[in-house]
């Protein structure tokens, strides 16, 4: 069984008719993926790239059995998005959506904790499983199927490390782009965790940026396993000035620990192989598994 999404995920997209919706759609529909429609309010009856449009993700889920789901919504409308989908029994939530202000984002978070839902995102690439489903903005092409798994901060970084990994002569069995803003629905450690417990997953690369506590505690779980299964680790923002926020929201040196430096002597001093270039992470994860 993979992470998170595969061949049987029933997908509907939300924000579907809109100009990112349909595009991204129609990539994952071109990549295999069992998209089975979407919602866009008060267009629900139309159909869209040859699939039918719902008008709530209530009448997704009750008419066609939809159990993930992926959000183009603009951020206005975006945190209400995500909690229609976990009220309305959505397992899966991948939220691409960039800019979604950090106070709904911690009301989204407390509401969603009482339902049976895992969120990924917002400010995603989002999930893929090879050969599989593509659930994001992923270039499909870059990912072949393999045992290796991803999570990572950001989202160039991910194709990035997979375009490694493929040319070492290994494969991705899941990659996971968690989203780089300060508040996310599933953080390194617990999409760590999930690769971890994955039989289908024979080692993990670990993708983090400057700011916030996330690698740390993930490499804090990791030495917990006994190391079970081999990590390579790299931080991105070496070269970023204190106190300055670089691309993503959530990253910003706040203290020392949040400097890519202490967090890369963390990430060792748990067993991680931290390389200091991603060009090293194919070559290094060669090395680890052997």
């Amino acid at each position: 069984m993979s992470v998170l999404v595969n061949k049987d995920s029933k997908i509907i997209v939300q924000g579907f008719t809109g100009k990112e919706g349909s595009f991204h759609a129609g990539q994952m529909i071109e990549y295999g993926t069992n998209i089975i429609g979407g919602v866009t309010p008060g267009k629900g009856g139309q159909e869209h790239l040859g699939k039918p449009v719902f008008n709530s993700v209530y009448e997704a889920v009750s008419k066609g059995g939809a159990d993930t789901t992926i959000i183009f919504v603009p951020p206005k409308f975006a945190g209400d998005a995500i909690m229609e989908a976990a009220e309305a029994g959505i397992k899966v939530i991948i939220c691409i959506t960039e800019g979604i202000p950090v106070q709904d984002m911690v009301k989204v978070k407390a509401y969603i904790e009482k339902f049976d839902t895992t969120l990924i995102g917002p400010n995603c690439p989002g999930v893929i499983t090879p050969d599989e489903a593509k659930v994001g903005i992923m270039p499909g092409f870059v990912f072949k199927k393999g045992r290796i798994g991803i999570v990572s901060k950001s989202g160039t970084l991910t194709y990035e490390a997979a375009d490694q990994i493929v040319k070492a002569g290994l494969g991705i069995s899941t990659a996971i782009g968690i989203g780089g803003d300060p508040i996310i629905g599933t953080p390194t450690k617990e999409a760590v965790q999930l690769l971890m417990e994955d039989p289908e997953t024979d080692a993990i690369v670990m993708i983090g940026e400057i700011g916030g506590n996330y690698e740390a505690l993930a490499s804090e779980y990791i030495k917990s396993t006994g190391n079970k299964k081999p990590v390579v680790g790299f931080i991105a923002g070496k070269t970023a000035p204190a106190g300055r926020t670089m691309g993503h929201a959530g990253a910003i040196v706040g203290g020392e620990d949040d400097t890519a430096e202490a967090k890369m002597k963390i990430m060792a001093a748990c067993g991680i192989h931290v390389v200091e270039s991603p060009a090293e992470i194919g070559s290094t994860m060669l090395k680890a598994l052997s």
